[in-house]
């Protein structure tokens, strides 16, 4: 494996557990991550969903910086239509300013979460849509000092503090053809989901975003990552078993039931898995990287190569914190 690899976590709370303990398991992790060599440790904004406990990333992103050393932290990402541009320059420059060159700011256009809590998030009719994103991506270079600042009101300049001076690494993250072209256009990084949103037409996006690709203050070339769900098993079967609990999990997404936690490993041997369950996760396992280690590692590497990507963050799909820092052991840099 060349490309580098990194880490996505999604700070899972299971059934049974607490969000003090999924939190907790993040820290080991991400310590685990450090020590292995991998490149970045990057967790998710959702909201008003009880099996991810990442609510608050710039919040958890400072704790995992200050349990590591080495290992680059971030988001992956930070959906910034729900926030104020400004706000989250402020987060991740103090970021830097405590942590120096180890910070990454992904960006992303969905909200994370249903349409009620958006609402919530936003609190007024002026807040934010995804239509502006392109604009508050700007308004982040400006306030970071990427770019010129932007004059705002009459004539005066809204200065970040901290924030100016002191830029994380900036990406954009997309699930669909949209986003790959505007980080191609605005000449950033691109970090895309195909651990959720992948699928044959991958490589597209990956191309997309290299033909839309405009040299910038920020890239003189075009540098993108893809995110693969994984899991090492002892054996093939014993990989696609520890998908059980997440693929469930997703499984209900998709019939509109309202999202729990995590399935336990029981809950979801004891499932009555249909023919169009089972072909869900079938489908699964020939997307992603799921098997023994050299099946994983030969996925990786195909993945890679279709995609052209200069980086794999992997997004473990374990049912226990033992099952993700085996996966993270085996796969190691």
């Amino acid at each position: 494996m060349t490309a580098p690899l990194s880490v996505l976590d999604l700070a899972s709370v299971r059934s049974g557990s607490s969000h003090a303990e999924a939190l907790t398991e993040t820290l080991t992790t991400a310590r685990e991550a450090d020590r292995l060599g991998y490149r970045r440790f990057w967790v998710a904004e959702h909201h008003s969903m009880p099996a991810v406990a990442s609510s608050a990333p710039a919040v958890l992103i400072a704790a995992i910086a200050a349990a590591t050393e080495r290992i680059r932290v971030g988001s992956g990402g930070v959906m910034l239509p729900n926030h104020s541009s400004l706000v989250i320059a402020e987060q991740f420059g103090t970021l830097v300013a405590l942590h120096g060159d180890r910070v990454d700011l992904g960006l992303g256009r969905a909200p994370g979460s249903d349409p009620v809590t958006s609402a919530a998030i936003r609190r007024n009719v002026g807040a934010e849509t995804v239509d502006d994103f392109p604009q508050q991506v700007v308004e982040l270079l400006a306030y970071f000092g990427t770019i010129p600042a932007l004059e705002s009101g009459e004539g005066s300049q809204v200065i970040a503090v901290p924030g100016l001076g002191d830029a994380p690494e900036l990406w954009l993250l997309g699930s669909s053809d949209f986003s790959a072209r505007l980080a191609g256009a605005m000449g950033l990084p691109f970090a895309f989901a195909h651990h959720f949103a992948g699928g044959r037409n991958t490589p597209v996006v990956f191309d997309l975003y290299r033909k839309a690709f405009s040299p910038s203050v920020v890239l003189r070339e075009p540098h993108s990552m893809v995110a693969v769900a994984t899991a090492v098993g002892e054996s093939r079967e014993d990989a696609r078993r520890q998908l059980l609990p997440s693929t469930l999990q997703q499984l209900r997404m998709r019939r509109g039931i309202r999202p729990g936690r995590v399935p336990t490993m029981e809950d979801a041997l004891a499932h009555d898995w249909t023919e169009s369950d089972r072909a869900f996760l079938d489908e699964r396992i020939a997307q992603q990287a799921v098997g023994d280690r050299a099946t994983v590692l030969d996925r990786l590497a195909t993945l890679t190569r279709i995609t052209g990507a200069d980086e794999l963050i992997l997004v473990p799909q374990a049912p226990t914190l033992e099952h993700r820092l085996a996966t993270l052991r085996a796969l190691a840099p």
